[in-house]
């Protein structure tokens, strides 16, 4: 049970009503998002409800499992007992805690608990074989046809699966990938004696149906849900919304967060910046969709927080409408939020997006006359419209004055210009800052940043400089990026710039034989059979040696003498 002090912080951090009412497993899980950024208070909760026998489901133990999983301190302490506690309720960890805990390692360098959450995962995948959850997923995944339903009673006869909302919901997620016959299993179950869906089914269907193909199916069951007393639970909200704006769905984002905001779990005070940020990022912001965001915002917090503002802003100077951005600032500085770089920031974007980039560049004198000094961002906005716009030499200038103002460019900064510059034929420039930057500078760049710039030199047969960079991203940690090498090398290239770019493949012992494998397959795609055989005569002997070069020369001989 947890302690008095943490039961009393947890009554100050959840909403009063959830004290009033009897909890439901929509009500724990909104709890337990909500204490979710201090996971010994979560952690403390769940005991607690655990103890008074409340109703705990897989969601439940599985978004507990994230929050443990995403502290480092909860993770080593608690992460593990937690997981042989709900392995030993009888729930098992879903593929998108799976996937969560494994960044959160990653991210805290827990390479041990890393490890040994993949073997644990990959485990209780082969166990999970065979069983009748299993078992009445392969049934539902074989359904053909429009007669689907009347085939689930054929197909289902025989499986001995126990009809309980826990092993419904299992099923559905094991045939999320097959909206319309997870939904004609979902119906199945309804219609079956002594069974009755309630919000953990439902919402375990919500999350299925969610999708671009089944969009119709997805509102129709929505629809279902509120005519049943259910409600969306908010586990199942930040799933689906992150998954319709990962895909650009935004108006089906923006009508999800309207139907929560209208319900008792209401997404959090971050939720609609961040879904209006969504929008405003797009290449045409819909003003209708961040105003319908906005509305349900004031609804129900009766205020704009600055981030809103800015979304508005953001949207607005996108869109070009200039005028009523700038009455969107004054009505935010009314409410005594004051402009900062983000904000004009955006306003410098959508400047050079209207080709006015002239009135971009004054918009860095309108700042410091207001006492806000541009920042790294505002400048990278800046150079970047002018490369944008074809105006690379402007952007060097900017760059150049920057830096004079004793601003360190970074990896993003770097990225545009290097893109802005080759976008506009400009490779040898480019190359040559890139190196200016990373070598004399020593600023870390992105491994993209590597990949892009060394497929330009190579597109304008830079192959020596491309080798170059490919040395430099060794010696800054990264994977050497030797995609498209074999292939121009047998196209323009000797079998000595073929052994140059092996060279620079090695580290401490020779490349894998899948890169010689490589550079000889790519000369005789070209029919350049006595430079492969050349590069074969220097290579080292269990090169030489190896079977699958052996194979694939022999090949060769089988097909000259035919």
């Amino acid at each position: 049970m947890a302690p008095p002090l943490a039961f009393s912080r947890i009554r100050r951090l959840l909403p009063l009503r959830l004290f009033s009412t009897s909890p439901t497993p929509d009500s724990v899980l909104y709890s337990l998002r909500t204490l979710s950024k201090d996971p010994s208070i979560a952690l403390a909760f769940f005991r607690r409800s655990e103890f008074a026998g409340h109703p705990l489901g897989s969601s439940a133990y599985n978004l507990m499992l994230r929050t443990l999983a995403s502290h480092p301190l909860s993770a080593q302490a608690h992460f593990w007992p937690f997981l042989r506690d709900m392995n030993e309720a009888g729930y098992s960890i879903d593929q998108g805690t799976y996937h969560a805990a494994l960044a959160s390692f990653k991210k805290a360098s827990l390479t041990a608990d890393y490890a040994s959450l993949t073997v644990h995962y990959a485990k209780a995948q082969e166990d999970a074989k065979g069983t009748p959850i299993s078992a009445a997923a392969d049934a539902v995944r074989g359904l053909e046809g429009s007669e689907a339903a009347a085939e689930l009673d054929k197909k289902l006869e025989g499986v001995d699966l126990p009809l309980t909302e826990t092993a419904v919901a299992r099923v559905l997620r094991e045939v999320r990938d097959h909206p319309i016959k997870a939904l004609a299993f979902f119906r199945w179950a309804g219609r079956q004696m002594g069974y009755t869906h309630g919000s953990v089914a439902y919402n375990a269907m919500a999350r299925v149906l969610g999708r671009d193909e089944s969009m119709r199916e997805f509102w129709e069951h929505i629809q279902e849900m509120k005519a049943s007393g259910m409600h969306v639970d908010i586990d199942t909200y930040v799933k689906l919304s992150r998954q319709f704006q990962k895909r650009h769905m935004l108006t089906e984002a923006v009508e999800l967060y309207e139907l929560m905001m209208d319900g008792p779990y209401k997404p959090s005070k971050q939720d609609g910046p961040v879904l209006i940020r969504r929008i405003a990022l797009g290449p045409s912001p819909d003003l209708q969709l961040v105003y319908r965001v906005v509305r349900k915002f004031e609804a129900v917090w009766e205020f704009k927080t600055k981030d809103v503002f800015d979304g508005i802003h953001r949207a607005l100077t996108s869109n070009g409408r200039f005028d009523e951005a700038a009455e969107i600032v004054k009505r935010m500085k009314g409410e005594g939020h004051q402009p900062d770089n983000i904000t004009y920031s955006q306003l410098i974007f959508g400047l050079c997006k209207a080709d006015r980039l002239d009135d971009a560049h004054k918009v860095l004198d309108e700042m410091e006359a207001e006492g806000c000094i541009p920042d790294l961002k505002t400048w990278t906005m800046l150079i970047q419209g002018h490369c944008v716009a074809g105006e690379v030499e402007k952007a060097l200038q900017y760059f150049a004055e920057m830096i004079e103002k004793n601003l360190e460019a970074d990896a993003d900064l770097l990225d545009v210009m290097v893109k802005g510059l080759c976008s506009h034929d400009k490779v040898d420039a480019s190359y040559a800052l890139f190196v200016e930057m990373v070598d004399k500078a020593k600023l870390s760049p992105w491994q993209g940043t590597y990949k892009y710039i060394i497929g330009e030199l190579l597109r304008v047969n830079k192959l020596e400089e491309a080798l170059g960079l490919l040395r430099s991203m060794k010696a800054h940690k990264f994977q050497p990026f030797a995609d498209p090498f074999p292939t121009h090398i047998a196209k323009y290239g000797t079998f000595d710039d073929a052994r140059q770019f092996l060279k620079a493949l090695t580290v401490n012992n020779h490349p894998s034989p899948t890169a010689y494998l490589h550079v000889f397959e790519s000369f005789f795609t070209e029919g350049r059979y006595s430079e492969a055989q050349d590069l074969l005569y220097k290579c080292p002997i269990h090169i030489r040696k190896h079977p699958d070069v052996t194979k694939l020369f022999e090949s060769i001989k089988v097909e000259s003498a035919a």
